[in-house]
């Protein structure tokens, strides 16, 4: 049938021809969920091009092994975090064999199942590549990937011809060490949520070392099921068992550390909470990292240094490209997550100021230091801090005094702090321009590192040991050394240091990341972006290409409800 059927389409390629024209013209499509596919045009048309816009997968004597081989791909999407329902994999399956009994003078009836397989895989490949929502719609300051870097049709058009469509996935998706782990612990948590016996451990108080719970045989198993606890086989009758043991501590400890709490085997609130979490939304979570890790460009080689911001963590490679590269881990305290949180960004390391002023932004004027100057006009002066009416080295202090007073409350003036010990900045300052204002910086106010959850800051990042991240950025510049380094941090004098390489710097958004120990880590979603692009996935619309301008507040109203 299909060579009798590849013989006759032969000699009727100007209608099939004419058919394939008039879909990619209208970019309509009666058979897909999404009918619409304007931002797929352009590669259908230059799909359909290179077959002289005859049929590419009906026809000839490979077409249902080929097209099976491509409905496979869209049926396993989930493997990828995506879902097999945006790419039609339903309908196209029960037209399949209808579509191959068809005569060849049905022009329209080919053309129109050649052309929806075709959308839907550039669909798939589209969303495996670049990630399905725009990044900049959803308030994520990142450069989109090039998108003349990879040609999916070409790609679509070479697997075809060699017979490998089932590793075309493979090319297409992110390379990225993180991505590839995380496609990995995607399969292995499904299948735990599909299979792992219920878990929801009803604790009302705070559970210590050597306490009994009737649910701790419970709560062993489930450790063990997460590789949090390896298996006891010494344990005589472990399901009997009720005893909060050091061993089971252990284990406890392990899965805070990867959950984002303070490891030391209390059972309290925070960690049954963390517990209690069902492991579908684990799933989910994963999902969502994915997605936005389809976000990234190609990271450049060489030094880089991310946070991510739900982390509350720094980690600072040497060479991000390289596997066994070395990796500097601190901890940091971010935006507070109701009032000034931290945006996601991309920018590059340029400056690092020792011993900086600290140029107090106006709304923080405002809000904070006014009222406070107005109950005690000696506030300045307590906190080390100066009038000046433009920021700028050498810009002499300006009297408080009535007039003074009133020109700084219509924001004719500004205030900073001096370099010293009360510095809002610390000893050091991280500079990467960007239309945020943020940066990296050290703190005075070190007690806040030792707490699990760290949304304190007004915006910008603190970090945890500003000397190792002056030594990372400063180790291939001349006369610089530790030694240097902490002799600038503790001189008064404010000193500029011009990078002779910029380092990137990314400030992301996770809340599953595997750390430089291969441990996958779950942290709360605290900005609520997650819940955010959820919705944003949830859209019946063709994501790819859009900019989804969702409100900036979309994410605090989600995080208090």
């Amino acid at each position: 049938m299909q060579a009798l059927l590849a013989e006759e389409t032969a000699n009727q390629e100007p209608g099939v021809a004419q058919e394939i024209t008039t879909i990619i013209t209208t970019k309509q499509h009666p058979y897909l969920m999404l009918p619409n596919f304007p931002n797929r045009t352009d590669d259908l048309e230059s799909l359909y091009t290179m077959s002289n816009h005859q049929l590419l997968w009906l026809g000839n004597g490979d077409s249902e092994k080929n097209i099976n081989a491509a409905l496979n791909l869209l049926t396993n999407a989930t493997i990828h975090g995506l879902n097999p329902k945006n790419y039609d994999t339903n309908t196209l399956q029960q037209k399949l064999q209808p579509t191959l009994k068809l005569k060849s003078d049905a022009y329209k009836e080919l053309a129109l199942y050649d052309t929806a397989v075709s959308i839907s895989l550039l669909r798939f490949l589209h969303d495996l590549h670049y990630g399905r929502v725009n990044p900049q719609g959803i308030n994520f300051n990142l450069k989109l990937r090039e998108k003349k870097l990879i040609d999916l049709p070409l790609s679509i058009k070479n697997s075809l011809a060699q017979n490998t469509l089932a590793e075309l996935p493979l090319s297409i998706e992110p390379k990225l060490k993180q991505y590839q782990k995380l496609k990995i612990a995607l399969a292995n948590y499904r299948q735990l949520a599909l299979n792992a016996p219920f878990f929801k451990l009803d604790a009302t108080k705070t559970l210590h070392p050597g306490d009994n719970h009737p649910q701790i045989a419970e709560l062993r198993q489930f450790l063990t099921t997460l590789g949090d606890l390896p298996e006891d086989k010494s344990v005589s009758n472990p399901k009997k068992s009720s005893l909060y043991t050091d061993a089971i501590v252990t284990g406890v400890k392990k899965f805070q550390k990867r959950h984002g709490l303070t490891a030391d085997g209390y059972i309290g609130t925070g960690t049954v909470a963390a517990l209690n979490v069902p492991l579908s939304e684990r799933v989910t979570q994963i999902e969502l990292a994915m997605e936005r890790l389809r976000w990234l460009p190609e990271l450049s080689s060489g030094a880089f240094v991310i946070v991510n911001i739900p982390a509350f963590q720094l980690w600072a490679f040497d060479a991000i490209d390289q596997p066994d590269a070395n990796i500097i881990n601190m901890r940091v305290v971010v935006g507070n997550a109701l009032k000034t949180q931290t945006p996601v960004l991309m920018a590059e390391m340029h400056f690092i100021d020792f011993m900086p002023y600290w140029n107090v932004p106006y709304s923080i004027i405002k809000n904070e230091i006014l009222p406070k100057l107005i109950q005690n006009k000696d506030y300045l002066d307590k906190e080390n801090m100066e009038l000046v009416s433009v920021f700028r080295d050498g810009e002499k202090p300006t009297a408080l005094n009535a007039e003074t007073m009133n020109l700084l409350k219509e924001g004719k003036l500004r205030i900073r702090q001096r370099p010293g010990g009360k510095n809002s900045l610390g000893r050091v300052k991280f500079i990467f321009p960007n239309k945020d204002d943020v940066y990296l910086h050290d703190t005075p106010a070190n007690a806040l590192f030792s707490k699990s959850r760290r949304d304190f800051s007004h915006g910008c990042v603190r970090v945890a040991n500003p000397e190792k991240l002056a030594e990372f950025a400063l180790k291939n510049q001349d006369d610089w050394n530790p030694e240097t380094i902490q002799l600038a941090m503790s001189t008064p004098k404010t000193q500029r240091v011009i990078l002779k390489k910029p380092i990137p710097v990314l400030f992301f958004y996770i809340t599953a990341f595997f750390d430089q120990f291969d441990n996958l880590e779950f942290y709360p979603d605290i900005y609520g972006h997650d819940a955010v692009l959820l919705g944003a996935l949830s859209k019946p619309d063709d994501l790819s290409d859009q900019s989804l301008f969702i409100s900036t507040n979309t994410a605090q109203e989600a995080l208090i409800k």
